[in-house]
């Protein structure tokens, strides 16, 4: 197997995803899931999904497809195709799985995972961020990570 693919292999279906956290949680390991578009990685982006893995031992990322990137950020995003998105994860080594999902929100993937903590940028609040209430249903943490300051895809595409 080369590196490429054992990066790729990263990259899940919904429903092995599923699978994948069944037998995590059968080994007694804590789940982390956050979620995002990623278009263009950078520096702020590591630090907060490092942060997120120190929170349990599997770190899942949802990562939109190019289309709700699209829904969401405008015709001209993403930068980078979904493929190579879910790529540039993958090679962190600390990211476990990565699932492409097609809706405007991970609301379903994170109900078909039910992650032990839910986690996203300092930017959000327990009201605006999707799962938060699904998750606290059955003692599931919603966690919020600060930004790092003066990184974001935004701010990086505008200053190119």
């Amino acid at each position: 197997m080369t590196i490429l693919s054992q990066i790729e292999s990263k990259i899940v279906s919904l429903p092995d995803a599923a699978e994948l956290v069944s037998n995590w949680k059968a080994d007694g390991q804590k789940v982390v899931f956050t979620n995002g578009c990623f278009d263009v990685l950078h520096y702020g982006h590591v630090c907060y999904l490092a942060e997120a893995k120190e929170l349990g031992d599997k770190l899942i990322v949802g990562l939109n497809s190019d289309a709700s990137v699209r829904r969401l950020k405008g015709k001209t995003r993403p930068i980078n195709g979904q493929k190579e998105r879910a790529t540039l994860l993958a090679a962190l080594s600390f990211i476990d799985a990565i699932v492409i999902f097609e809706e405007d929100t991970p609301e379903n993937l994170i109900k078909n995972i039910s992650p032990d903590f839910l986690v996203k940028g300092g930017d959000y609040t327990f009201e605006t961020i999707v799962g938060a209430d699904f998750v606290s249903s059955y003692g599931g943490k919603v966690i919020t990570i600060p930004l790092v300051k003066n990184f974001s895809s935004s701010s990086i595409i505008k200053r190119l």
